[in-house]
């Protein structure tokens, strides 16, 4: 069973990759929005700030699965992605 920690560090490894080769495998959204599902399922997530940006990441996983073009929808999305990777990353540290 994966701890909270360890679906952060994976969704952190997923969109940290997308972000800086500006390319997403459907499977990754997929798996993205499986994460927040189940971080957001168990109320494990304490951190308000990182509870405010699950919805954003699961939309942005959302719209992934259903993007035309995967490349620019990560460049489109360039600037939150890293917000969410910098957040993960600092609350995934405490």
């Amino acid at each position: 069973m994966l701890t909270v920690n360890d679906q952060l560090s994976v969704l952190y490894d997923i969109l940290t990759e997308q972000s800086e080769e500006c390319y997403a495998d459907i499977n990754e959204y997929k798996q993205i929005k499986r994460i927040i599902q189940t971080l957001m399922a168990k109320d494990s997530v304490t951190d308000e700030q990182l509870l405010s940006l699950l919805p954003e990441i699961y939309n942005y996983g959302i719209q992934g699965e259903n993007a035309q073009n995967l490349e620019e929808h990560i460049t489109t999305n360039k600037s939150n992605i890293e917000t969410w990777t910098s957040y993960i990353n600092q609350s995934n540290l405490e």
